[in-house]
């Protein structure tokens, strides 16, 4: 090549490299320019399904554009997760992690072909306490009484959960773990087939969200017996904690966030990481939140980075919680 087309192929790649830096920029300034979809690791009308309705609804507001629920279930969500990390990284397809699916995954389904590194932090939004119910004509009306009564009747009794290594999992083996009882758990594929069953007589007990059991607690349709909380909740002012009911050791939350794919632009995230931010400081959020016996996160809790390194920890944790997982 001659010295003028070397010149003419320098200003071309020049002329590349310009054109592409200024096309990131623009296509996060035109961002979202369609609806984006929001996929939901469980079956409708469970605790996930619930809170990702509610934070999408006001971000589709604040953004401008509709959030469209797709509710992927399977394998304690590493069907949706994998679905996302296939994905584009362009802030049209996201999806809700929590606990289980972001963090104990990895420990129940090691085989599972992706990573925590596959996934970039949008940012945590919401937490609930854990909460045990019973059908309502269970014959033991308190904790106390089922802890006696399944320890009477060891491996009879069947608890029922959204999933192997989902977050009702979770609550599940903490609740058992701490109660030293031998009972049959039983898996969905989400909290609200899991709570059917409950209500149905299907099933002795289960293992949830506060935000999802509420209301069918409230309505008399199944008894919770015990919180894993450290104080009462408003909604739910019947029902003990565990410390109150005498099992101390039952402690834990769930906690909600955001995830994208692994290299979706930062100034995409930034924008969803804001609209996040401004849908938990609506007051008529929080008062939803509150009525469903949830929370919002806490302000150091809402960025992508403190998301990005909480979730080592939570695997950390729950790895000494279940060892191998099984």
């Amino acid at each position: 090549m001659g010295a003028t087309g070397l010149v003419r192929a320098l200003h071309g790649w020049i002329a590349a490299v310009g054109l592409s830096l200024l096309e990131l920029p623009a296509a996060a300034q035109d961002y979202p320019a369609r609806p984006i979809t929001l996929i939901v690791p469980f079956a409708a009308g469970g605790s996930s399904d619930v809170n990702a309705r509610l934070i999408a609804e006001l971000m589709g507001q604040i953004l401008g554009q509709r959030f469209i629920i797709e509710n992927i279930g399977g394998a304690g969500g590493a069907v949706a997760l994998a679905r996302v990390v296939q994905s584009a990284p362009d802030g049209y397809t996201i999806v809700q992690g929590n606990s289980g699916t972001n963090t104990a995954m990895y420990i129940f389904t090691p085989e599972v072909k992706f990573t925590p590194d596959d996934f970039a932090s949008i940012g945590m939004f919401t937490k609930s306490s854990a909460v045990v119910a019973i059908k309502k004509d269970f014959p033991a009306k308190t904790l106390a009484e089922f802890i006696a009564y399944a320890k009477q009747n060891p491996g009879k009794l069947n608890i029922g959960h959204s999933g192997v290594g989902s977050q009702n999992y979770l609550f599940c083996k903490t609740f058992i773990q701490a109660a030293d009882i031998d009972v049959t758990l039983i898996g969905y594929r989400g909290g609200g087939p899991a709570l059917k069953d409950l209500i149905g007589g299907q099933i002795d007990g289960l293992c949830d969200s506060s935000a999802s059991a509420a209301p069918a607690i409230q309505g008399g349709l199944v008894r919770g017996i015990a919180l894993a909380s450290k104080t009462r909740l408003t909604q739910l002012p019947d029902v003990p904690t565990a410390s109150e009911a005498g099992l101390p050791q039952f402690e834990i939350n769930g906690w909600y966030a955001l995830f994208a794919p692994r290299d979706t632009p930062a100034p995409i995230i930034a924008k969803l990481n804001d609209a996040m931010r401004k849908a938990v400081a609506n007051k008529d959020y929080q008062k939803r939140l509150d009525d469903l016996g949830s929370s919002p996160a806490e302000e150091n809790e809402l960025s992508p980075d403190y998301l990005a390194q909480f979730v080592p920890q939570e695997i950390a944790k729950f790895r000494k919680l279940v060892g191998d997982g099984k």
